[in-house]
Parts: C-alpha cells; sequence; structure tokens
C-alpha cells in the first residue's frame, strides 16, 4: 500500500511541477509582449493556477527582475503622457493596477510640470492654433480637455491666449 502512495505522491509532484513551468511560460510570454503590473500579471495568470503556485510565481518573478511594478508604472506614465492623457487618466489607470500610493505619487510628480503645456499642446492639435472665439467654442475645447483628464486649472490656462 506504501508503494501506491508513494506512486500517488510522485505523480502529484510531477504534475505540480509540470503546472508550475506551464504557469512560468504563460507568465513569460505576456511579459515578452509588454510590461505588467504585478495585479495584472496574477489576474491574467489566475485561471491557469490550478495547484495554488500563482503568489510564489510572481514573487519569484520580482526578484528575478522579469515582473516590476516601477518599470510598468514608469511605461505606462510615458504612454499616457505622449498619448497626450491628462493628470486624472493616468492616475486613475495607475491605482487600478493595485500600485502603492509612494510608486503613484512618484510618477505623478515626473509629470507635474508638464501637464498645462501637454494640456495645450493637445488643445491645438485638436483645434488649431487660435484661441476660442466665443465662450461656446471655448467650452466645446474644454469638454474635450476634461474628457482626456486635464483638470479645470489647466483648462482654464488656455482661456486667456
Amino acid at each position: 500500500m506504501t508503494g501506491a502512495r508513494e506512486e500517488t505522491s510522485q505523480l502529484t509532484e510531477i504534475a505540480q511541477r509540470e503546472a508550475l513551468a506551464n504557469l512560468r511560460d504563460r507568465a513569460y510570454r505576456l511579459l515578452a509582449r509588454r510590461e505588467h503590473s504585478r495585479h495584472e500579471l496574477g489576474r491574467k495568470l489566475a485561471s491557469h493556477d490550478a495547484h495554488d503556485q500563482l503568489d510564489g510565481l510572481l514573487a519569484a518573478l520580482v526578484e528575478e527582475g522579469a515582473l516590476s511594478d516601477e518599470r510598468f508604472a514608469e511605461q505606462l506614465g510615458v504612454a499616457r503622457f505622449n498619448a497626450g492623457k491628462g493628470p486624472r487618466v493616468l492616475e486613475q489607470e495607475l491605482r487600478q493596477h493595485h500600485l502603492d500610493d509612494a510608486l503613484v505619487e512618484a510618477v505623478m510628480s515626473r509629470y507635474a510640470d508638464g501637464w498645462r503645456e501637454l494640456a495645450d499642446r493637445v488643445r491645438r492639435k485638436k483645434f488649431g492654433p487660435e484661441s476660442p472665439a466665443d465662450y461656446r467654442e471655448w467650452a466645446r475645447q474644454a469638454r474635450f480637455l476634461q474628457q482626456r483628464g486635464f483638470t479645470s486649472e489647466q483648462i482654464g490656462s488656455f482661456r486667456d491666449d
């Protein structure tokens, strides 16, 4: 009877190793495409974790340097800023990925001096270099910028051009 138990135990161990290898491969395929936050990668891999090995795998990936919330946050900040998104959009996306507050604040502070200029650049690209002719046109442009995630302070700055 002990022989059968040993064989079952060995088969279980082999299955767990294979499952972990498959989970690791899936994680690296996802990370090869783009950066992921730990939370996002965990969410994507959760349905493939049959042996409760996900937390250990994520910790190992972080230790190896393959997974980094800091790298992800920086990449997301650059991508959103270059896409003309405002601070509200960026902060919301960073928080959706369950990044810690210090990291969110660090990324947001990198762009603190550039939001107003970015809002102006985005407005000029969409509506041209002229200032709005009347309040109605200004309100239309302001709504556009608000949808892009800019604050009322950043939006109001172009009214006095």
